[in-house]
C-alpha cells in the first residue's frame, strides 16, 4: 500500500474502534484533504486487498481480520514504556502484588489486567513439578481421601481420591510412609515404573490406593493451569453479547480451556507482546475476538503467560501496554518471592 492508503486504513480502523459503526467516505473526508470520490476509490482498493469489507448494504466499511492484523503490525504506534512505566503507575496497582504468594500473585495479575481493560484476564501458570518430597493421605469420608503432595520447592498440591473402599487412618499412614520411604525425591512417572515391581508384595486393596495416588500425581487439571478472571465482563460488550452463538463459543472456550491452553502455551515460548486475531490466527477459534498476551518470568526465565481476551474491536494502543506492564509487575513480584 502507498502512504495515502495506509493512512486511510489506519483512520478507518481507529474510527470503527471508537464508535463501532461502519465508516463511510464522507466521514473520512473530514479528516483528510481528499474528496469523497478519491476516498471511495482508495477504499475500493483496500477492499480488493481484503483489508476492509461492507457488512451489509451500507456504504460504510469495517475492518477484516486481515485489516486488523496489518493495523497492529504496521500502523499502530504503542508507546508502551513511555506511557506506562512502573514508576508512573497508581500506587494501588504497584502495591497489589506486595507480599503476595506466587499463587496469589497470579490471581491478582488476572484480576488486575481484567479490571484495567474491562475484558477477561487469563494467566497460564508454570508447570507444576511432578517430583514430590513428601505425600500424605487424609481420610475425608467413606471412600474419599485427600492426597497432599509437597514438592521439593515447598509447593503444596491437593488431590481428591475416590477409593474402592473405606481405609482406616492407620492404613493411610502406612501407605504414606511407604511412598515417602521408597520414592521421595522422584517423579511420579518414575514411581509408576518402580511401583509396579513393589505392588506384588502389597495387599491388593492397598495397591489400588497406591495406583490412584500415582495417577493423581501425574494429572494436571486444567483448572490448576489457567487462571481466568472477569469473563462475565464480556457480557457487557455488544460485539460479543449480541450474538448468542458467538457468546456460547466464548464461554465454551473458558469452560473447556483446551484451545486456550494451546494458545497460551505457544505464546509463552515467544518474547514480548503477542497479538492473536480471530479469523487471522488459527489459534483463536472464533472470529471478532482477539487475544493479547505477554510472557512473565523469574530472573529472566519465562515461566508462563498473561493476557486478555476481548473483541477484535478493542483499543489496541491502550490494551497492549496494560498487558505488557502487568506481566512485568507479575515477573517482579515472583522474582522477589
Amino acid at each position: 500500500m502507498d502512504e495515502r492508503a495506509s493512512a486511510l486504513l489506519k483512520a478507518l480502523i481507529e474510527q470503527y474502534i471508537e464508535d463501532g459503526q461502519p465508516v463511510g467516505s464522507r466521514t473520512l473526508s473530514k479528516r483528510f484533504e481528499l474528496s469523497p470520490a478519491t476516498i471511495r476509490n482508495v477504499m475500493a482498493d483496500l477492499e480488493d486487498l481484503g483489508l476492509i469489507h461492507s457488512p451489509h448494504t451500507s456504504a460504510g466499511r469495517v475492518p477484516t481480520p486481515k485489516g486488523y492484523r496489518m493495523f497492529v503490525d504496521r500502523l499502530l504506534a504503542v508507546q508502551t514504556y513511555q506511557v506506562l512505566s512502573p514508576e508512573s503507575l497508581n500506587p494501588a496497582i504497584k502495591n497489589a502484588f506486595l507480599h503476595a504468594s506466587p499463587g496469589k500473585a497470579m490471581n491478582t495479575a488476572a484480576e488486575l489486567v481484567s479490571s484495567l481493560t474491562q475484558f477477561a484476564g487469563v494467566v497460564l501458570t508454570p508447570q507444576r513439578s511432578q517430583v514430590f518430597r513428601h505425600i500424605e493421605f487424609i481420610r475425608l469420608s467413606d471412600k474419599r481421601i485427600l492426597l497432599i503432595i509437597v514438592t521439593p520447592d515447598g509447593d503444596v498440591q491437593n488431590r481428591i481420591l475416590s477409593a474402592v473402599r473405606d481405609y482406616s487412618e492407620q492404613e493411610l499412614l502406612e501407605a504414606g510412609n511407604f511412598f515417602n520411604q521408597h520414592f521421595s525425591g522422584k517423579s511420579f512417572d518414575v514411581v509408576r515404573t518402580e511401583l509396579a515391581q513393589e505392588l506384588a508384595q502389597l495387599k491388593e486393596d492397598i495397591s489400588q490406593l497406591m495406583q490412584a495416588a500415582v495417577d493423581a500425581g501425574t494429572e494436571t487439571a486444567e483448572d490448576d493451569v489457567v487462571v481466568i478472571s472477569g469473563e462475565r465482563r464480556l457480557l457487557d460488550i455488544t460485539d460479543i453479547a449480541s450474538d448468542m452463538n458467538r457468546l456460547r463459543k466464548m464461554f465454551d472456550l473458558f469452560e473447556h480451556k483446551t484451545d486456550l491452553l494451546q494458545l497460551l502455551d505457544i505464546s509463552s515460548r515467544s518474547h514480548g507482546v503477542q497479538i492473536y486475531i480471530g479469523g487471522d490466527s488459527t489459534l483463536v477459534p472464533m472470529e471478532d475476538v482477539s487475544v493479547i498476551t505477554a510472557p512473565y518470568g523469574v530472573d529472566g526465565k519465562i515461566i508462563g503467560t498473561l493476557g486478555v481476551i476481548g473483541p477484535s474491536r478493542m483499543s489496541y494502543d491502550r490494551v497492549i501496554p496494560i498487558v505488557d506492564i502487568t506481566a512485568r509487575l507479575l515477573s517482579n513480584a515472583l522474582s522477589r518471592y
